[in-house]
């Protein structure tokens, strides 16, 4: 799809889907809003290079099958440097988001980035939004036994926003938590499209409720949102900054895309990680 119109899609997809019966509705949103895939970005795979892969083998909950996550670990040059886990959105690969991970890695970082179930070299299967909140929390919980003396952060952009949230909701470890170009919901997203006019609320099975979340997390919240997004409006991001509770810092980086705002805004950036996690 031509600028990655998934919600659009989406929207157009539950009217008919409905007809299908409930099973085949869940399933195709979440093929639709997830788009799993072993699919990068062109820079991704030379941003990638030197970056050591890792493994996470758990257990899932209801899955009688152990599962592997396989994951992107790129470690900072200062000893010590915090650590953060990255969650990244729809239909790319980890690889897709080298070059984001290398930008947080200046920024301080040592990172880590893992491919939820269903994208990547990650066990392959249909991802739901409960099999995502628990693939970040297995690689949460990898983190916290390989740098236990660490201060750890979780960030999710775009659809990774909201298991972020999630996850941040779950631990009581993490230092801090950042989103970029995330949202509300996905019916918020769907709304504020040009298919928003289509009454699909109510049959939205993979709901993402972020903004009923977000103020449970017991973490500094930096919520960032490029101006010139497309995708996600800024209002959204806007909407979830002010569902959470203090402490927390919203920025609107002017120019900034779905895909560069952190490197449209990097000096904001850095000037906001001093500013709410005293990072520098």
């Amino acid at each position: 799809m031509k600028r990655w119109t998934l919600f659009a899609a989406m929207a157009l997809a539950l009217g008919f889907a409905v007809l299908a019966g409930c099973s085949s509705l869940d399933e195709r949103q979440r093929a639709w809003i997830f788009q799993p895939s072993d699919r990068t970005w062109g820079g991704g795979l030379a941003a990638a290079e030197g970056m050591e892969d890792v493994w996470i083998d758990f257990q899932p909950r209801a899955d009688a099958e152990a599962a592997r996550l396989h994951g992107l670990w790129l470690p900072a040059a200062r000893p010590n440097a915090p650590v953060l886990l990255y969650l990244h959105g729809a239909r790319y690969n980890v690889t897709g988001s080298a070059p984001r991970m290398r930008r947080m890695q200046e920024l301080g970082f040592s990172v880590l980035g893992v491919d939820y179930r269903g994208f990547g070299k990650s066990t392959q299967a249909l991802p739901s939004e409960e099999t995502a909140y628990e693939d970040a929390h297995a690689a949460w919980d990898w983190l916290a036994k390989k740098y236990p003396d660490r201060p750890r952060y979780v960030f999710g952009h775009s659809l990774g926003g909201p298991i972020a949230i999630h996850l941040a909701t779950e631990v009581s470890d993490e230092s801090g938590t950042i989103v970029e170009g995330s949202f509300t919901s996905i019916a918020d997203v769907v709304s504020t499209s040009r298919w928003g006019w289509m009454p699909v609320s109510l049959l939205i099975t993979q709901r993402f409720e972020a903004a009923r979340k977000v103020g449970k997390i017991g973490s500094p919240l930096l919520v960032v949102h490029g101006g010139d997004d497309r995708l996600i409006a800024p209002s959204l991001g806007r909407k979830l900054y002010e569902a959470a509770a203090q402490p927390k810092l919203f920025v609107l980086v002017e120019g900034g895309s779905h895909h560069n705002t952190n490197w449209v805004g990097q000096s904001q950036y850095r000037q906001a990680l001093a500013q709410l996690f005293s990072l520098k």
